[in-house]
């Protein structure tokens, strides 16, 4: 089983890339490939660039890890209540090319951030389109408070948080499971 997993920020030291990794991680038996959004910088999108250049192949190559994976673990970063700029843009170019964005395969959906509201307002906006591009969304967990709540030795320290993400993990795990079988 081969699960894709992303931080939707460019940050090197984003605290979504830490969590959508240590969610694939809690897969028992996945192969986790972890994209880092730097390696797909393109062009910001515009119909004109598109017109001119065609869709970057680095748009490809990201679609095409998509389409080698069983599942998508991503973990979205919230800027002034929607998706960082990189994502986006990277979001925006892969909408061009043939067929649904998200392949219709299982997700995982995160978010957190420093504050306590843990970027629900990104993971609500993504949570109501992604079905329509293709996105059969398993599972869904917001982290609150990421800096209290979170250390790379325990993972998820809350017991009631760490309770409800491991109901999360469980369910995608068991959906992956069903169509890998």
């Amino acid at each position: 089983m081969n699960i894709v997993a992303f931080g939707a920020s460019s940050s090197s030291a984003s605290i979504n890339k830490q969590l959508a990794e240590y969610a694939a991680n809690q897969v028992q038996g996945a192969n986790v490939t972890l994209l880092d959004l730097n390696d797909f910088e393109m062009p910001i999108y515009s119909a004109d660039k598109e017109k001119a250049s065609g869709i970057p192949e680095l748009a490809q190559q990201f679609r095409q890890h998509l389409a080698d994976a069983d599942g998508i673990v991503i973990s979205f970063a919230e800027h002034n209540g929607s998706y960082a700029a990189a994502f986006k843009n990277i979001y925006d170019w892969n909408s061009r090319l043939e067929g649904k964005i998200w392949l219709d395969k299982p997700m995982l959906l995160l978010a957190s951030s420093p504050g306590g509201r843990g970027g629900q307002t990104v993971l609500a906006q993504a949570t109501g389109s992604f079905p329509h591009q293709g996105g059969d969304i398993v599972a869904k967990f917001s982290l609150p408070s990421f800096f209290q709540n979170f250390s790379t030795e325990e993972g998820i320290k809350d017991p009631d948080l760490r309770k409800v993400f491991n109901e999360q993990i469980q369910k995608f795990s068991k959906h992956l499971a069903t169509i890998n079988a």
